[in-house]
């Protein structure tokens, strides 16, 4: 402790409750030299004493007589001033200038270190537990030889680079790290790697999600697994363990992330590979390459450093579900450079051009109505499409399948696979297209319609579906007829074939009409039975009055039900009562018949006529008179007499009598 020191701690002195004198007995002194003074110490507290007492134990020769107080805090403390403290705690054999000069010499000697600093050091020790490493300062570093263990084939003599932790700690020893200088070293160099397009070696560690974990310069650096290599990758474990090179394309020191590739080195030199093929291409011309990847959509072939596709659809002139069908990875083959874009760097290869297209094989002696068999290899619900032979292909329509009017998808006729035999029905070579039916195969079954259902004949048939206008009904297999809705009863009236029956029921018809060029049949129900209009005729008679139920009221009028058999209408002015109220709904009364019409299936009917039918004759007679009276005037055309107006009046008499 110096003098300064002692100085501040007596200045506490004033607190302390007792004064404690002692005096250090003076040794003899040696030869030449002059006994010590005796001077005095004031001790503040324990630990200022004990200080005091090592400096004057160490001292005890040279020092003179030292005189240890603890004054009480009411005392004032005193200390000689001229006490060399640094004099007593050095133990100095040097002057001042001596000293400096050596201090500077031993310093030539050191290099200049700092903490966190990173510096080469050479290993002079290495035991099971600890490696010394010298860097040439006042003390070797310690370091654990944990911090090796990468290095089995570290010895004595190595350089290895460290990091000072510190110069000195509290037991004066030099404090290093080899696994910090590493990781700092290693990151200086992934940048400069990174800033300066290096290329650095590293070792692939592990596999992970999305590609691999490659060690560089003891950093584990991620590889994508789209940038090891320029092809595919089949396999990654066997790249496991290997040494590689690769390029820095990204750090992140914020998360401690770096990413490295390998492809971008091979890509280097495939650019100029790539530019040199490209200007030696030429459409139709034919190569060598390798199968290198193969995809649901085409092939990919390797043509010595640059990749070309041939689309699935240029495999084979036949179909192909797959790829792998033709071709198998890592096969040699020859292909036809169909197009390319040299500034794309993009080749459009085929394969199926090295033949020739099998529409030229076709049999020339194959000719429309001829019978051919084939394969299924495509079923959609249009139709099913047949190959003849590799490449070539006809459709076969699902309306050519059945003889049938009701079309279904082509799925419940075939599936993919099955053998067909059909007829052809169109043939253009020209345009490579064909057409097939299978129901020309067999017998059509309206060449002898007419013999089958002649007309009048009674069938019983199915409700296939139902139209506004009347119902589609199925004879038998192919052959369709029609019911028109008006052909469904004599005396009802339907809105709808729905009304009537329903789809899938069996009904009774007679035939009415055929047209066997036009496949068409008409067909009526209510022909089974004898037409009540004929009967009607006799029984209805204009005039006669019948009971009748008022069922539906219209606008302008009403439906009757007369007897419960025969429909008729009458008009609202006919529908009034004798006490002036009108007919409603369901009212049975009588009605008169006004009018019948056998052809338009029509009667008209009154109630009101039923008690003013008088009254209507004579108005009707009346009108006639009228009538007859008007004509004779316009007749004679002359001028008017009295007698003429006297006829005029009694004319006006007899109508006013009349009403």
């Amino acid at each position: 402790m110096s003098k300064k020191e002692l100085n501040d701690k007596t200045s506490d002195a004033e607190n302390s409750e007792e004064t404690i004198k002692s005096e250090t007995p003076a040794k003899k002194p040696r030869k030449r030299k002059a006994k010590p003074t005796e001077k005095e110490v004031v001790v503040i507290n324990d630990d200022v004493k004990a200080i005091a007492e090592e400096v004057v134990s160490d001292n005890l020769e040279k020092a003179p007589a030292i005189k240890v107080v603890l004054e009480s805090p009411n005392k004032s403390i005193s200390i000689d001033s001229e006490f060399d403290w640094d004099k007593i705690a050095n133990n100095d054999a040097y002057n001042e200038s001596e000293r400096q000069d050596l201090e500077k010499t031993y310093s030539a000697t050191l290099p200049e270190v700092e903490d966190k600093q990173v510096i080469d050091g050479k290993v002079v020790t290495i035991s099971e537990r600890e490696v010394i490493v010298d860097i040439n300062f006042k003390s070797d570093g310690v370091i654990s030889s944990s911090e090796f263990k990468y290095n089995e084939e570290l010895k004595i003599g190595d350089l290895v680079e460290v990091l000072v932790e510190k110069q000195e700690d509290k037991k004066g020893q030099l404090v290093l790290s080899h696994r910090r200088a590493r990781v700092l070293r290693a990151w200086e160099k992934v940048n400069v790697a990174l800033g300066t397009g290096e290329v650095v070696n590293g070792q692939i560690k592990s596999r992970t999600k999305g590609g691999m974990i490659v060690d560089v310069f003891g950093i584990e650096c991620f590889l994508p697994g789209s940038q090891i290599d320029v092809k595919p990758i089949r396999d990654y474990d066997e790249y496991v363990g290997k040494h590689m090179e690769f390029k820095v394309v990204k750090v992140n020191e914020s998360f401690r992330n770096v990413v490295v590739s390998h492809k971008a080195l091979i890509e280097a030199d495939l650019a100029v590979q790539t530019k040199e093929i490209m200007s030696k291409l030429e459409k139709g011309q034919v190569i060598e390459g390798t199968v290198k990847n193969i995809t649901s959509y085409g092939v990919f072939v390797d043509l010595g450093g640059i990749d070309g596709l041939i689309h699935i659809t240029d495999l084979s002139w036949g179909r192909v579900s797959h790829p792998e069908e033709i071709v198998k990875l890592d096969e040699t083959i020859n292909v036809v450079i169909l197009d390319f874009d040299e500034g794309k760097s993009r080749i459009q290869l085929g394969l199926k051009q090295l033949g020739s297209h099998p529409w030229h094989d076709l049999d020339e002696k194959i000719a429309v109505g001829d019978a051919v068999k084939g394969k299924v290899v495509v079923v959609a619900d249009y139709g099913v499409f047949v190959e003849l032979q590799a490449g070539v292909e006809a459709l076969l329509h699902v309306s050519e399948m059945s003889w049938s009017t009701h079309l279904r998808s082509a799925n419940d006729f075939f599936k993919k696979g099955d053998d067909v035999e059909a007829k052809i029905l169109t043939l253009d070579r020209e345009h490579r297209k064909m057409s097939l039916g299978i129901k020309q195969m067999l017998p059509d079954p309206w060449e002898k319609i007419e013999e089958k259902f002649p007309i009048s004949s009674q069938l019983k048939v199915k409700v296939r579906n139902f139209t506004n206008f009347g119902i589609f009904v199925e004879l038998e297999e192919g052959v369709d007829g029609l019911v028109h809705i008006s052909d469904l009863s004599w005396t009802k009236k339907i809105k709808h074939p729905a009304e009537f029956t329903t789809v899938d029921t069996i009904l009774d018809v007679v035939v009415l009409d055929i047209d066997q060029k036009n496949r068409k049949i008409s067909l009526g129900h209510k022909q089974l039975e004898a037409n009540p209009w004929d009967l009607h005729a006799d029984k209805y008679l204009v005039g006669e009055e019948f009971s009748g139920v008022l069922k539906e009221v219209y606008d302008k009028g009403a439906l009757i039900y007369l007897n419960d058999e025969v429909e008729v209408f009458a008009p609202k002015r006919h529908l009034d009562k004798e006490d002036g109220s009108l007919v409603s709904l369901n009212d049975k009364v009588n009605f008169k018949v006004l009018e019948f019409s056998k052809e338009n299936k029509k009667i008209l009917v009154s109630h009101t006529a039923t008690f003013k039918d008088d009254m209507i004759k004579e108005k009707k007679k009346s009108a006639s008179n009228t009538k007859k009276v008007m004509k004779n005037i316009q007749d004679n055309q002359h001028q008017s007499t009295l007698g003429d107006l006297d006829s005029l009046s009694a004319l006006k008499k007899d109508l006013e009598k009349g009403e």
